[in-house]
């Protein structure tokens, strides 16, 4: 994994937060246990530039009601996130327990992060289907081929994500969709998710430390910033990299 083969600890994050007068952060799971769970919630517990954190719990387990309600009896799980890419069958999230089990998270408005790549947009439009309540955002645009000979495949498979007004989308995880990248190579991706999203339903996200195997916390920033509709106002740039994942993730005042 390279530069990934450490440890990264919210001492290392601070620096760029404050450079770029960035209040805080939502820490978002990258290993499919419930120890990282924890470990992400004691992190929660010490710092309180740590708004919260997007965890996990195994959605196929017959267990998982009595686990979700242990969990949520903690403070701070704002969401949770199945690692649908590195599941084969790209058909898992519609199994009988695992829609059983999304329907919980429903009844505590508790929603769902969606780590997935194209195969998986046909499977995820039936559980919207399925689940019109069901609050969803999907992470890194769902990680399309940065080629312009695959962007109208692309953007056809996003409109249909679109169409539910309970899914958001995160602009992020840029820098580790191609080997090498100039910023303005995303521009027609990032303009295409606020024109179909709208800037009230799109939230910045970092990837950090992941961002680091293709550049830096401030190019994943200015990947963003500088490719960005000029017709914005102040208050839906505001939305987007604020008061969007305040009102996702329902953060609580610290």
């Amino acid at each position: 994994m390279g530069i990934l083969y450490q440890d990264y600890l919210p001492e290392d994050l601070l620096p760029s937060l404050e450079k770029h007068f960035i209040s805080g952060t939502v820490l978002v799971q990258a290993a499919p246990t419930y120890e990282e769970t924890q470990y992400l919630l004691s992190l929660y517990e010490r710092f309180e530039w740590i708004y919260g954190v997007v965890g996990w719990l195994d959605l196929a387990s017959p267990a998982f009601p009595e686990q979700l309600d242990l969990l949520m009896k903690q403070q701070g799980i704002v969401g949770l996130r199945p690692m649908l890419q590195d599941i084969e069958k790209s058909d898992w999230i519609l199994q009988e327990q695992v829609i059983d089990n999304l329907k919980l998270l429903i009844n505590y408005n508790l929603p769902l992060d969606l780590l997935i790549t194209e195969r998986h947009i046909p499977y995820i439009e039936v559980l919207l289907e399925t689940l019109p309540a069901l609050r969803v955002v999907i992470d890194h645009l769902a990680k399309p081929v940065i080629d312009k000979n695959a962007f109208t495949k692309w953007q056809e498979d996003m409109d249909k994500l679109a169409k539910f007004p309970h899914v958001w989308c995160k602009l992020s995880g840029f820098m580790t969709l191609a080997d090498s990248w100039e910023i303005a190579e995303f521009k027609p991706y990032i303009q295409y998710i606020v024109q179909a999203f709208g800037p009230s339903r799109i939230m910045f996200g970092s990837d950090w430390p992941v961002c680091l195997a293709g550049g830096s916390y401030e190019q994943a920033l200015s990947i963003v910033t500088d490719n960005l509709p000029d017709s914005l106002s102040g208050l839906e740039i505001e939305q987007i990299f604020s008061m969007n994942a305040q009102s996702f993730y329902l953060l609580n005042e610290r």
